[in-house]
């Protein structure tokens, strides 16, 4: 048995005492344990083996003499002792320190533990080659990884590295969170990884939205008392339209309305959004197109002879649909009318369109999906019996959201009817389709989460926390949903469970008036138009922020 085999069986001789006492009963519980997490083994050290406790000292960088008990003088016969010692083979030293071990009190048991349990506390990190040391952190968790941060200097040099974070944020879905973020560098004089400040971030937001604060939301008051029918929010910038005839722009940063885009003679009924262009369509029949920057009409859009009700932006390309029974497909540039889709029978609700086909649901109770170059009607997918209202189409499925309570999963190419999804109890006002999860948001106040692939509903969002009154709106995004209602409320829920986080918004006249008639989402930010049809509440922006600069950015 070599060197370190003898001093190991030593050490394990007086922990034994220490833990369970010279007869071997085990102390009570409050005997405090020594730590065993932190001693290596005898094969995890080095090859050089030392053959003396000096030697081990050594080896660990310390001096071979170390400070000696000055109780008094040493006893009588230490020497001859020692030299005794010395001349016994391996196992007779071990059957005399067992022995002597036996007969010490736990105060001179503690001593020795004192003096032999540092030298097998190595920081092994340190020790290895940094490529080494390197995939060894990788097997950590990002929490453990900010642990080990705080250990010494060098553990935050490694635990800091940008490639190691990297790869950390490639774990979590988020490479591409660095390129959509402002990064704030640390204290002056410290390297800042990147990738560790993105990965930060993305979780304070993620913790901020499923947790929330104190902070009360930004309140932008306009449009007076009228109701505001359609919201779009791309970068710092919000739009809301309403039925006074107007859009506004807003500025997320200041608070301020900035613009108000007049030019409408009827109601604004539905709009979209790309970058600072807005595309707007009325009850006046026509569509225009703005730029929110600076408030001018480049373009309107003539040809429709009824209510624009419906539209839907791709690229370069906006579909609206109308009462007047027919979609046209614009080129937003031009301003010019490319392709009139007719066939619908009544009025055509809903739209969608995703740069080659257009899909159209109308109050004929039918679902169309057209060629938009062509004009050809390709499928008239029939099967609802009332009006469709709400439609979703990723470029496989297309998914119809009806009166008749049902909503319908229908094959894109063959026009064939997938599934027929049943449970809601009225009228699926709004759905989200994405990576085959669908969420539709019913009349009946319930949200519900399905599979489009199986047919299979995932959860029913309600319990006592659901809402009281009909759902106005979803988004989801983040693994999150987010549900508003005529009750007042704007609910967060999780994706993955179903369950209820937090109301994220409450207005004080929810329950006796008080509407969310609108929501946007983004990954950072939170947009609802609120007010009420009795006066009860003001028409209103409500602006929430998850992204804010000044939150600790440790992992809680």
């Amino acid at each position: 048995m070599g060197f370190y085999g003898t001093l190991k069986l030593i050490f394990y001789k007086m922990k034994r005492k220490l833990d369970h006492g010279p007869d071997g009963r085990t102390f009570p519980s409050g005997k405090k344990h020594c730590k065993g997490s932190s001693y290596l083994s005898p094969s995890s050290l080095v090859q050089a083996t030392p053959t003396t406790f000096g030697d081990l000292r050594l080896a660990n960088g310390h001096s071979a003499q170390r400070r000696r008990v000055t109780s008094g003088p040493p006893p009588l016969g230490l020497q001859d002792w020692l030299h005794t010692f010395q001349t016994w083979t391996g196992p007779e030293r071990l059957l005399a320190l067992d022995e002597l071990i036996d007969r010490c009190e736990t105060s001179q048991v503690k001593h020795m533990m004192q003096v032999i349990e540092p030298q097998f506390q190595r920081d092994f990190i340190s020790l290895l080659p940094k490529e080494l040391a390197l995939y060894v952190l990788t097997f950590l968790a990002p929490r453990d990884l900010l642990m080990a941060a705080q250990t010494c200097r060098y553990w935050r040099i490694l635990a800091d590295d940008n490639l190691l974070w990297r790869e950390k944020c490639h774990e979590e879905g988020l490479l591409d969170c660095l390129s959509s973020h402002r990064i704030k560098c640390g204290k002056p004089g410290i390297a800042v990884s990147l990738w560790k400040s993105a990965y930060i971030r993305q979780h304070r937001i993620e913790n901020n939205w499923r947790r929330g604060d104190t902070r009360e939301p930004t309140v932008m008051k306009g449009h007076d008392d009228h109701v505001i029918t359609c919201l779009q929010f791309s970068g710092d910038l919000i739009v809301s339209g309403s039925d006074d005839n107007t859009l506004k722009v807003w500025s997320a940063v200041s608070s301020k309305c900035l613009r108000t885009l007049t030019g409408h003679t009827g109601g604004v009924w539905c709009s979209q959004m790309v970058v600072a262009t807005v595309i707007s369509g009325s009850t006046d029949r026509t569509l225009r197109i703005w730029d929110a920057e600076t408030g001018e009409c480049v373009h309107t859009l003539y040809g429709h002879t009824s209510t624009v009700r419906c539209m839907h932006l791709h690229g370069n390309r906006v579909v609206s649909g109308s009462r007047d029974m027919t979609l046209r497909v614009w080129d937003v540039s031009t301003g010019r009318c490319e392709h009139v889709l007719t066939g619908h029978v009544a009025a055509v609700r809903c739209v969608q369109y995703d740069g080659r086909r257009v899909v159209s649901g109308g109050y004929d109770y039918m679902v169309k999906v057209w060629d938009a170059e062509t004009e050809v009607c390709l499928h008239t997918l029939q099967g609802h019996t009332n009006r469709v209202y709400s439609l979703q189409f990723d470029g496989v499925f297309v998914v119809s959201g009806s009166l008749d309570t049902s909503i319908r999963v229908w094959d894109a190419e063959t026009g064939g009817c997938v599934h027929t999804l049943t449970g809601h109890q009225s009228l699926t006002s709004g759905m989200e389709l994405r990576d085959n999860i669908l969420v539709s948001g019913n009349a009946d106040s319930t949200v519900r989460v399905w599979d489009v692939r199986t047919g299979q509903c995932l959860h029913t969002l309600q319990g006592p926390n659901k809402h009281q009154s009909a759902v106005t709106c979803l988004q989801f995004c983040r693994g999150l949903v987010l549900s508003s209602s005529d009750d007042g409320t704007v609910k967060l829920w999780d994706l993955r469970t179903g369950t209820w986080l937090r109301d994220i918004v409450a207005l004080q006249s929810r329950g006796s008036g008080g509407v969310v008639w609108r929501i946007r989402a983004s990954d950072t930010r939170l947009v609802c138009a609120a007010g009420s049809r009795n006066g009860t509440e003001e028409t209103k922006l409500l602006v929430l922020d998850f992204d804010l600069d000044d939150r600790k950015t440790e992992m809680d």
